[in-house]
């Protein structure tokens, strides 16, 4: 029986296996590989965990805009309702101003008006009084007296006329 190179190779191979099998290298090799396995998986887990971390505070923080946007659009709200409010009491205050001030001219108007009614029969009484006096200065006769008094009555009316104007 010769013995080839391929009878010693074949020899070499499972002298080699067995070597491999005594010092336990597939089962170093195979708990390498399930501890590399095991590694991934415990970082997907934990990158799941961190991913599912994120979508909860991404929902936490578009939760927290969605507020801020509901409460400034309150504010919005609540400071155009104070606006209107303040808008109304200002016209309000104006009217209540304005309509004071329209009383106040009102009660001057009718000061100047009974001070000018005054005004006008002191006028009257210090015509008269005039007329009377030239009437007993000149002592004339009926119809230049008549006449006097006509005349005296036409100053009157015309006083009287330019003092309401």
């Amino acid at each position: 029986m010769t013995l080839d190179a391929t009878f010693w190779v074949t020899i070499s191979f499972f002298i080699f296996l067995g070597i491999l099998v005594y010092f336990k290298v597939p089962q170093k090799v195979k708990e390498t590989l399930e501890q590399n396995i095991l590694n991934i998986k415990n970082q997907i887990n934990e990158a799941e965990k961190l991913k599912e971390d994120a979508k909860n505070i991404l929902s936490e923080n578009e939760k927290k805009i969605s507020n801020s946007k509901n409460e400034v659009k309150n504010m919005i709200v609540r400071a155009n309702e104070e606006a209107e409010k303040n808008i109304i009491k200002t016209n309000k205050e104006f009217h209540a101003l304005m309509e004071n001030r329209k009383r106040n001219a009102d009660e001057r108007i009718r000061q100047l008006k009974n001070q000018a009614i005054k005004d006008i029969k002191n006028a009257s009484v210090n015509i008269a009084i005039e007329s009377v006096e030239k009437l007993i200065k000149n002592s004339l006769d009926k119809s230049k007296l008549d006449k006097i008094y006509s005349s005296s009555i036409e100053e009157v009316k015309l006083a009287l006329k330019k003092k309401s104007s």
